[in-house]
């Protein structure tokens, strides 16, 4: 465990080297695109941008995530990443709506483009988003909030990089229509980027079974266990990030406590190992109601006596 600290202080030094990056870089390619008359570069600096608020807020959350449980938030602070999440991508969004609906202006009436600028500042553009990416690739395995800001710089680089090739056309065509569909090309991206991060935070604010474990295989494992007779009410749930909790019943024969000691042991040990579940809370009984459920009780059987 005590490996854990370090190298979360590692990532906040890394996050907040990218964030200096993307705070830099998305300013003077407004100021580019401005000059330039390039929606496209405006919407690549925009996209930037946004993944400095995003980093800002993954820095942040990272932080706060570290403290300790307390009285009061007795699950600790861990879930502030995919709050954090959540939020950014919801800024994604906004941006991106703004750059369809500006793109779409420039459709109808194109404007000179000064390719040569453009060519320049989406090349500062590539090698900060790519720098940022490879500062960030590691972490991306093991943290959902790092995974987002590593995505974010990867479709960044790879946007700019759509950028450089614009103003290399414009150079040598006056083909300024292709300013609005690259921005929405990024528009795009922005969408499809943020749908998995949508989809996996929705997962755990929703306390859904984490993906990849199966309440019925729980059950058989656990039931597969020698003096354990039935095992119901099972709830399994991600507290965070690569951090799962179960709660459920166990029925046993009526024998001494210090005996079930060690079938509490042995069932920790197999959710641990077999299902990655390092937050069991477990309840014994000894009796079996009158139905057993694999989950919760139906309504009907609260009024059953």
């Amino acid at each position: 465990m005590t490996g854990h600290h370090p190298q979360h202080i590692s990532w906040g030094n890394r996050l907040l080297m990218t964030m200096m990056l993307n705070l830099v870089i998305p300013v003077v390619q407004i100021i580019g695109g401005i000059l330039a008359g390039s929606m496209a570069l405006i919407s690549d600096a925009l996209h930037n941008l946004s993944d400095f608020t995003s980093l800002l807020i993954s820095y942040v959350a990272l932080r706060i995530g570290e403290r300790q449980p307390t009285v009061s938030q007795t699950f600790g602070y861990k879930r502030i990443e995919v709050l954090a999440a959540l939020v950014n991508v919801s800024l994604l969004y906004g941006v991106a709506i703004f750059i369809a609906i500006e793109g779409w202006q420039r459709l109808l009436a194109p404007q000179v483009i000064k390719g040569q600028l453009v060519v320049w500042i989406a090349l500062a553009g590539l090698a900060g988003n790519a720098f940022s990416a490879v500062l960030l690739h590691a972490g991306a395995k093991t943290n959902i909030n790092i995974r987002s800001s590593f995505l974010h710089m990867l479709t960044d680089a790879l946007t700019s990089l759509g950028v450089v090739v614009l103003g290399i056309i414009w150079l040598y065509r006056p083909w300024y229509r292709l300013d609005t569909l690259v921005s929405w090309g990024i528009v795009a991206l922005i969408f499809y980027g943020g749908w998995g991060i949508l989809k996996e935070t929705y997962q755990i604010l929703m306390n859904a079974t984490p993906p990849g474990i199966s309440v019925r295989e729980i059950k058989r494992a656990v039931e597969a266990i020698e003096g354990i007779q039935d095992i119901h009410h099972i709830h399994v749930w991600t507290l965070s990030p690569n951090r799962a909790a179960l709660a459920a019943h166990i029925i046993v024969d009526d024998q001494m406590l210090s005996q079930v000691d060690l079938l509490v042991s042995r069932v920790r040990e197999l959710l641990w190992s077999r299902f990655g579940i390092d937050h069991p809370t477990l309840q014994f009984e000894t009796r079996s109601e009158d139905n057993t459920f694999l989950l919760c009780c139906p309504k009907e059987h609260n009024h059953h006596h």
